[in-house]
């Protein structure tokens, strides 16, 4: 493993061992009709897609994490894959708390200059007058444990969901809004997102209450050191227990390779899980990462890409008798 503070600054190496790819648009407007396509762009922002709808979850697509855009804060030490501009169609925007590195403005504004009132906020109690602030037309505010039905489309349910974290964008709000993750259940599949957490207790909550899920995005980096971090940010290893937790099939690794918010090396974390999963006897590519604009299918088609490699294995057989 690189150092993390060295590697940031030696482009050869970032661009060797954690590329940046330009995403496929046209399979990003043409996802798959079964399982759920899934798009990293970095740090917690995922396009989901599945089951007609897609989820864009904490967008940031600016250079910097910060109140100012041009100094302060966390700088990107990996570029954006692409630019808001540049996004397919996007249903619904999952906010899961209000630190800069997971709400940002300039992409706040930007999606609605694309969108509009198209564009379904969802967001914590207290943070809905900030949302409307910003230009956005449709924002929904939920407390944890409740539920909604997606207007027009009563076939989606979407829950708010306890985490251990807390919030705020300067000294005087800290924890005036809340914090949590979402689950997003479809016709076919279900879709979770952590947000920013520690470990606690209710993600088994969630999960006997919502499971099984067909995909999960959890953090799994900024983890170091321990004694600061562990209440507010999980480790590798507590990452695939809330897979467990929660009964996912599949995990994305999420919150890690973008923005230098702790002292580990960069990319340890993704080692650290696949450890984890080896150690815990699971199956093997169930937690998985990305790069950053790279793309991955899990769930049903997963499923008949197996059943079409054994049936084609069998008519060969047969052939060959």
């Amino acid at each position: 493993m690189y150092d993390g503070l060295a590697t940031r600054f030696n482009l050869k190496i970032l661009d060797q061992r954690l590329p940046v790819e330009r995403p496929d648009f046209n399979k990003l407007s043409n996802p798959p009709t079964s399982g759920i396509q899934t798009t990293w762009f970095g740090h917690a922002t995922v396009l989901v897609q599945f089951d007609g709808i897609s989820i864009l979850t904490d967008p940031v697509f600016s250079e910097r994490c910060s109140p100012f855009s041009w100094i302060g804060g966390n700088r990107r030490y990996r570029p954006v894959p692409c630019e808001v501009e540049e996004l397919p169609k996007v249903d619904i925007v999952l906010i899961s708390h209000s630190h800069y590195d997971h709400l940002d403005y300039s992409s706040v504004q930007k999606l609605n200059a694309k969108f509009g009132d198209s564009l379904h906020w969802f967001v914590p109690v207290g943070l809905k007058s900030w949302m409307i602030s910003t230009g956005c037309q449709k924002v929904t505010e939920l407390s944890w444990w409740k539920e909604v039905k997606l207007e027009k489309k009563e076939e989606y349910l979407i829950a708010f969901t306890p985490t251990q974290h807390w919030s705020g964008r300067s000294l005087f709000d800290r924890n005036k809004s809340l914090w949590g993750s979402w689950l997003v259940k479809g016709q076919n599949n279900t879709f979770f997102f952590a947000g920013d957490t520690g470990y606690c207790e209710e993600f088994k909550k969630i999960g006997k209450k919502y499971g099984p899920i067909t995909l999960a995005a959890i953090p799994i980096g900024a983890y170091d050191p321990r004694d600061f971090l562990r209440h507010h940010h999980v480790s590798p290893e507590e990452a695939v227990q809330i897979q467990t937790d929660v009964q996912a099939k599949y995990s994305l690794g999420i919150h890690w390779g973008t923005f230098r918010m702790a002292i580990e090396p960069y990319d340890e974390c993704v080692g650290r899980v696949t450890q984890a999963i080896r150690e815990r006897k699971l199956q093997p590519g169930s937690f998985f990462t990305l790069i950053h604009g790279h793309m991955a299918t899990v769930g049903e088609i997963i499923i008949m890409r197996l059943i079409n490699a054994c049936v084609y294995i069998f008519l060969s057989c047969v052939h060959q008798i």
